[in-house]
């Protein structure tokens, strides 16, 4: 029986560990010829070498995704011989925790910046590339944070509803040459990248009692999303912000005050102890 990802080729940028990792083993397990992208190539050859172990061949590529000629670099090496590309997802992102009112202006528009414009690279050489193909599947990794307010990440919020506003613009554009765009919301998800969030029980208590299923999010949740989107079983759907988030957007983000420590913009602009 033939796989449903065969003779397909896919990139991941982000894919060394966490969502990209689980996305890219999925894809790989289905028959894609899969190329992790990321900043560390020590961090790619590990996943690499845990593929491997678990029989599933992949490729590597070291790709800086706020770099275009990286990024271009990166699709150029992930793609066939053609130089076509079917698939290409996109996990990374930044984030910082500050009232409004004391973002750094530069942290904010680098906060911005660092989630929006991954996908923007990707998509611009990737889409070419799927061009080439003549159809394709292109899947960012958004946010809960872009579909209701997520108090004290303005910089994370407004770059993921970036990400969210940029896959559908896309895909009004592109679907006439067989390119879907889609993004996957993953909500409170255990990753490398949230280790230091899952260590603090208050923080974790507060997001289950926002969720109408009662657990974390595993990385294979979004993965198993992100391969939706990817494959034929997706093949009329584009445009699509599906949150996978065991139910939090039915409620709403946490409060952060309390489990963790923030500062107040009254004693930073006013002075200790302003009424």
């Amino acid at each position: 029986m033939t796989a449903p990802l065969a003779g397909q080729r896919a990139i991941v940028v982000g894919g060394g560990s966490g969502l990209g990792l689980a996305s890219a083993r999925l894809l790989a397990r289905d028959g894609a010829t899969v190329t992790l992208a990321g900043r560390t190539g020590a961090k790619l050859r590990d996943a690499q070498a845990g593929l491997a172990d678990e029989g599933l061949q992949v490729h590597t590529a070291v790709c800086d995704a706020l770099d275009g000629g990286s990024v271009r670099a990166a699709v150029t090496a992930a793609a066939d011989a053609d130089g076509a590309l079917h698939i290409a997802v996109v996990v990374p992102g930044t984030a910082r925790m500050s009232s409004v009112l004391l973002y750094g202006d530069d942290d904010f528009s680098a906060d911005v910046d660092g989630n929006v414009r991954p996908v923007f690279l990707l998509l611009k050489y990737a889409g070419q590339a799927m061009l080439r193909a003549g159809s394709g599947s292109f899947v960012a990794i958004s946010s809960t944070a872009a579909a209701f307010s997520a108090r004290y990440l303005a910089g994370y919020s407004a770059g993921k509803a970036a990400v969210d506003q940029l896959v559908q613009v896309a895909a009004d554009e592109l679907g006439r040459y067989g390119i879907r765009v889609n993004s996957v919301r993953p909500g409170m998800t255990r990753t490398p990248s949230t280790a230091r969030s899952f260590a603090n029980e208050p923080m974790m208590a507060a997001f289950l009692q926002q969720q109408p299923i009662a657990r974390h999010g595993e990385p294979d949740d979004v993965a198993a999303a992100v391969r939706y989107f990817a494959g034929p079983e997706s093949s009329w759907t584009t445009g699509q912000l599906l949150a996978v988030d065991g139910g939090n957007t039915l409620r709403s983000f946490i409060d952060y005050e309390g489990v963790i420590p923030l500062a107040d913009p009254r004693d930073v602009v006013l002075g200790e102890g302003a009424p």
